[in-house]
């Protein structure tokens, strides 16, 4: 209904009087005016009315049986489905000491016995304009929640295919820093879903179901693949080396979590608001360190990780143990399960881990279609 209906709207006004004479005698005055009539023989009668149609006016009688006029317009008032509809309390001259209380309950108005059509005319036209301002209002109101909703619904929309870009583009950047390593295969497809599956079934506890929403989800689904994107500041000798790193050698790895968080924290600075990148910081620089504290960069432990890296961190190693590389052959689930077991409170988040052991079939799968390239599915068989 837009704003001309509702003023050319004809008012609908509901009579509340146990006395037929003067439930009669509004009744005709009212038509002969125009408006839309109800009638009501009591106050339940009349809240049933006012709950079932839309009324623009209530003319409530104070004396009645079942509920008086005092009861319904505190139950009206009270409603806030129906408490903005005016209501005109209708009291004999005898009874004007009630009209304050009526007033006090939020009564817009009152009329005396005997009715005075002149007087009767101008109360319902005040309490009338009253009631279309009031839709009128309301009428504008939810016209603008409306575009706002649209408006949202288009803004998500639009960043829903700016961060698809984004995410599209910053994946083949890593994937690009991983090819420097021949042996890490489908590395990237696989850590994503081993963080996915790993943060949908924590997000599933009490304790992890405030924090890990559907954006959590899709954020560490999307920013798993950039853990290991400092690496392109490690040099090929050391990245690619297959057997043991000196001390100087180490210092150069280990420094690969500072340079990918500081490439991201560019990115971020130049797009703020992003919360995939924001956790693709997190990742990039926490994803080594330890439950126990004995990780690196900063050596933090237990809950000073943030959640996203402590999942990573398990999904890491896992594919570290079953897959092939320069310096050692894969390990099979079996004995990859019990090194994560054996780590549980040590390397691990004691949660990650319980998950870890609930999803273990989802890995063994994920492990399946991201085979290795190279590997023979009798080799890849040896997961279970």
């Amino acid at each position: 209904m837009d704003a001309d209906t509702i003023s050319a709207k004809q008012p609908t006004i509901l009579v509340v009087d146990d006395t037929e004479l003067n439930r009669d005698l509004l009744y005709r005055r009212l038509k002969k005016n125009g408006y839309q009539v109800a009638l009501a023989v009591d106050g339940q009668d009349a809240l049933g009315q006012l709950r079932d149609a839309d009324f623009d006016l209530v003319l409530l009688d104070i004396m009645m049986p079942v509920m008086d006029g005092y009861q319904v317009l505190e139950a009206v008032k009270a409603d806030p489905e129906l408490r903005h509809i005016p209501i005109i309390m209708i009291t004999a001259l005898s009874e004007m000491d009630s009209v304050v209380r009526c007033i006090e309950l939020g009564a817009e108005d009152y009329l005396p016995k005997p009715f005075n059509p002149v007087l009767l005319q101008a109360r319902i036209n005040a309490c009338l304009e009253r009631k279309r301002a009031h839709d009128t209002e309301r009428h504008y109101q939810r016209r603008i929640e409306e575009h706002n909703r649209l408006l949202e619904e288009q803004v998500r929309q639009q960043v829903r295919a700016l961060s698809s870009a984004q995410i599209a583009t910053i994946f083949a950047m890593s994937k690009l820093a991983e090819s420097r390593d021949s042996e890490t295969g489908q590395h990237l497809e696989r850590m994503r879903e081993y963080c996915r599956v790993l943060a949908v079934d924590l997000g599933r506890t009490s304790k992890y179901a405030a924090q890990i929403n559907s954006r959590f989800v899709d954020d560490i689904h999307g920013a798993s693949p950039l853990h290991d994107i400092g690496k392109v500041g490690v040099p090929d000798t050391v990245l690619q080396k297959p057997g043991k790193l000196t001390d100087e050698e180490w210092k150069l790895m280990r420094a690969h979590p500072l340079i990918g968080a500081q490439t991201l924290r560019a990115v971020n600075a130049q797009h703020p608001g992003n919360s995939f990148i924001q956790m693709g910081i997190d990742i990039a620089l926490y994803h080594h360190e330890k439950w126990d504290g004995s990780g690196y960069p900063y050596g933090l432990a237990e809950d000073a990780i943030p959640l996203s890296a402590r999942i990573l961190a398990l999904g890491d190693v896992y594919d570290a143990l079953t897959s092939k590389r320069c310096y050692k052959d894969p390990m099979c689930h079996a004995q990859a399960m019990e090194i994560i077991l054996s780590d549980r409170g040590r390397h691990f988040d004691p949660d990650v881990v319980d998950a870890f052991l609930r999803v273990e079939q989802e890995f063994i799968a994920i492990r399946a279609v991201y085979q290795e390239k190279g590997v023979s599915p009798r080799e890849a068989s040896l997961a279970g």
